[in-house]
C-alpha cells in the first residue's frame, strides 16, 4: 500500500473515531445492561398476579368497549397481548392529543378489570431512551445513526491499516516490554481486529434501527397506499366491523402464526381504512418477523396480506440482532463480553491519540 493511501486511511480512522468516541462510549455503557433488559425487568418488577376469573375469556370487542368507556372520547390505536398472562393492552388517544401522547390500559381478559401495568423498570426505560435517541426523538435517533456510520468507517479503516502497521509482527503480538503507549497500541490493534466483524454487525444494525420511523413511513406511503386509494372517508369508530371477526379472518389468512398486535385505522402501521392484524412466527428468528393481514374496517373482509418489503424485514431482523436477543443467555453473554472489549478499544484509542499529541508537542 502506498504511503499516501496509508495516510488517507489513517486520517479516516483517526477522525471518524474521535468524532464518535464519546457517543459510542455512551452507547456501549447503556447497551451493556440493555442486553439483559428482559432479565432485569423480570428481577426488578416480579409481582405475582392472578386473573380474576381463570378459564373465562371476554371478546376483544368487549375489552375494547370497556377500555374506551374509561377514557370517553378516545379512539383506539393499538391492541397488544401479554405472552405469559391473559391480559390485553389497549392503547388509545384523544383525537386532539399531541403526537405520541397515548392512554395505555392493561385489561384482565377474564373479567374486564384493570390489570397491573407490566412495563419496563424506570431505570431500564431510562437507559433504553438514552441509548435510542438521547431523549431527542427522531433527530436524536438520526444523529446516533450518523455516529453508527462513523463507527463503521473507523472499523473498516482500522482493518485496512492493521496489515501495513503490523506487517513485521505475527498476528496477536503484544510487545509487553515496550513503553505504555506501544503496549496499549498492541492491545488496541488486537482487540479491534478480533472484534471487527461483531462491531460491524452491531454498528450496521444500530444504524438500521435508528431509521425505524422513516422506514415505516415509506412502507405506509408506498406499499399500503394502493390499498387506500379506492376508499372514501374513513369509517367512524361506531360503524366499524367486529374486531373479533377481523382477527379470526386474519388468523385464517395466516395460519400457524402467533397473534402479536392489532393496529387500528389512522395509525402509522396501517391505512385509514383497515385493521392491521400482525402475526409473528414461533422460532427464535421468525418471532421477530411480523406479517399483517389487512381487514376492511367497514365490511370485516380480508383486503390483503401485506407481506413486508425487504427493508421492513431488515428492520425486524436488526432489532434483536443488535442486542443479541435471539439466541438465549449464551449469546447474550457473548454480546456483553464483546461490548466490554469494545469499551476498551474506544478508551485505548482515545488514550493513544492523546499520547501521540503529547509526544508531538514534546
Amino acid at each position: 500500500m502506498k504511503p499516501d493511501t496509508i495516510r488517507a486511511w489513517s486520517v479516516v480512522h483517526t477522525w471518524s473515531s474521535l468524532i464518535s468516541t464519546l457517543f459510542l462510549l455512551m452507547l456501549c455503557l447503556t447497551g451493556l445492561p440493555l442486553v439483559f433488559s428482559h432479565e432485569l425487568n423480570h428481577w426488578l418488577l416480579d409481582e405475582p398476579w392472578q386473573p380474576a376469573r381463570p378459564g373465562e375469556v371476554l371478546s376483544l370487542d368487549a375489552v375494547m368497549t370497556t377500555a374506551l368507556a374509561r377514557h370517553p372520547g378516545d379512539v383506539p390505536a393499538f391492541l397488544s397481548f401479554d405472552e405469559d398472562r391473559p391480559v390485553v393492552n389497549v392503547t388509545s388517544r384523544a383525537p386532539d392529543a399531541p403526537a405520541g401522547q397515548y392512554n395505555f390500559q392493561p385489561i384482565d381478559r377474564t373479567s374486564g378489570e384493570a390489570a397491573p401495568l407490566v412495563a419496563g423498570h424506570p431505570l431500564v426505560e431510562f437507559l433504553l431512551q438514552l441509548h435510542t435517541d438521547m431523549f431527542l426523538g427522531l433527530p436524536g435517533m438520526l444523529f446516533l445513526g450518523l455516529m453508527g456510520l462513523m463507527l463503521v468507517a473507523a472499523t473498516v479503516s482500522g482493518i485496512v491499516l492493521y496489515a501495513p502497521f503490523m506487517r513485521r509482527l505475527p498476528y496477536g503480538t503484544l510487545r509487553l516490554n515496550r513503553t505504555a503507549r506501544t503496549r496499549w497500541l498492541d492491545w488496541h490493534n488486537l482487540a479491534g481486529a478480533t472484534t471487527a466483524a461483531w462491531v460491524l454487525v452491531v454498528g450496521l444494525t444500530g444504524v438500521v434501527n435508528t431509521l425505524a420511523t422513516p422506514i415505516l413511513a415509506v412502507w405506509k406511503d408506498t406499499a399500503l397506499a394502493d390499498l387506500a386509494r379506492t376508499y372514501g372517508a374513513p369509517a367512524p369508530v361506531g360503524q366499524r366491523a367486529s374486531l373479533d371477526a377481523a382477527v379470526e379472518r386474519a388468523r385464517a389468512a395466516l395460519p400457524g402464526r402467533t397473534l402479536q398486535f392489532v393496529a387500528f385505522p389512522g395509525t402509522e402501521y396501517t391505512t385509514d381504512h383497515h385493521y392491521a392484524v400482525f402475526f409473528h412466527g414461533d422460532t427464535p428468528l421468525t418471532r421477530h418477523l411480523t406479517t399483517p393481514a389487512l381487514i376492511d374496517v367497514r365490511t370485516g373482509q380480508l383486503a390483503a396480506v401485506a407481506e413486508p418489503p425487504w427493508y421492513v424485514t431488515t428492520l425486524g431482523l436488526s432489532q434483536p440482532l443488535h442486542f443479541g436477543d435471539y439466541g438465549g443467555m449464551g449469546l447474550k453473554l457473548v454480546w456483553a463480553t464483546l461490548d466490554l472489549i469494545t469499551i476498551v478499544i474506544l478508551g485505548s484509542g482515545l488514550y493513544l491519540w492523546i499520547a501521540r499529541r503529547r509526544r508531538g508537542r514534546a
